[in-house]
C-alpha cells in the first residue's frame, strides 16, 4: 500500500499508521535524507527475518539502526567523547557511523565484532517515525545487489514483493549514506556515499 506523507511536515495520523504495521511486525518503505529504506521493528525477531527475505539478501549483511537523535544512541552503542564529538557534528545527516554495539542490541543483528551501524537522517518522516515507535527502526536501503537504488515509491512497492506499506515523499536519492567505522583510534571511511569525507581523509 502507498502512503503520501508530507515530508517537511508529517502527518501525525499518517506517522501512526507506519507505526503500527511496524508494531504489528511488518516490513515498510521510506525515505531519508539519501536513498530510500527498508524496515522493521529492531525487537521484532520475525520481522528481521522478513526484511531480509524481501531484500533477498544473505544473513551476513549488516543493517543500520536508524534512531531520531543522539540521545537514543547511547542505548544501543557505546559513545566515547572522540565519537560524541563526531556524531553531535555531523547527525542528522546522510551518513552510517559504526560503533561497538552494547548489551542491548539484539544479537540476530550484531556482527561478529559486536558493532553496530548508526543513523540518524536528516528527513523528518523516518525521524517522526522512530520517535513514535520508541525505538530505531532497523534499516536497509531499497537496492538489490548490483543494481541502483529505487527512487521511486510505486518502483519500491513493484520491486520489493512483502511490503507491507510504502511511504511516498517525493523522489528519493540515489547515492547511498556513507559509511564510517568509529571503532579505530581513527576514523576508517569504509563507503564514500552522500555526506562529505573531508574531515576524515
Amino acid at each position: 500500500m502507498l502512503l503520501e506523507i508530507s515530508p517537511d511536515h508529517p502527518e501525525p495520523r499518517k506517522i501512526r499508521r507506519a507505526v503500527e504495521a511496524l508494531e504489528a511486525g511488518e516490513v515498510i518503505a521510506y525515505p531519508t535524507d539519501t536513498v530510500y529504506g527498508l524496515g522493521c521493528d529492531l525487537m521484532n525477531k520475525r520481522a528481521v527475518e522478513k526484511l531480509y527475505s524481501i531484500k533477498q539478501m544473505d544473513a551476513s549483511h549488516k543493517l543500520a539502526f536508524v534512531c531520531p537523535d543522539l540521545s537514543e544512541i547511547a542505548r544501543y552503542a557505546i559513545v566515547e567523547n572522540q565519537a560524541y564529538r563526531i556524531l553531535r557534528h555531523y547527525l542528522p545527516g546522510p551518513y552510517c557511523f559504526i560503533l561497538d554495539a552494547t548489551r542491548e542490541v539484539p544479537k540476530l543483528i550484531q556482527s561478529k565484532r559486536k558493532t553496530v551501524g548508526i543513523r540518524v537522517p536528516n528527513h523528518e518522516v523516518i525521524r517522526a517515525i522512530t520517535r513514535e515507535l520508541g525505538r530505531p527502526v532497523i534499516s536497509t536501503t531499497a537496492q538489490r545487489d548490483r543494481e541502483d537504488p529505487h527512487i521511486d515509491a510505486r518502483e519500491i512497492r513493484d520491486t520489493f514483493h512483502g511490503l507491507a506499506l510504502v511511504i511516498d515523499s517525493g523522489a528519493g536519492g540515489m547515492v547511498p549514506s556513507t559509511v564510517i567505522d568509529l571503532t579505530k583510534p581513527r576514523p576508517e571511511i569504509l563507503r564514500e556515499g552522500a555526506g562529505s569525507v573531508e574531515d576524515f581523509v
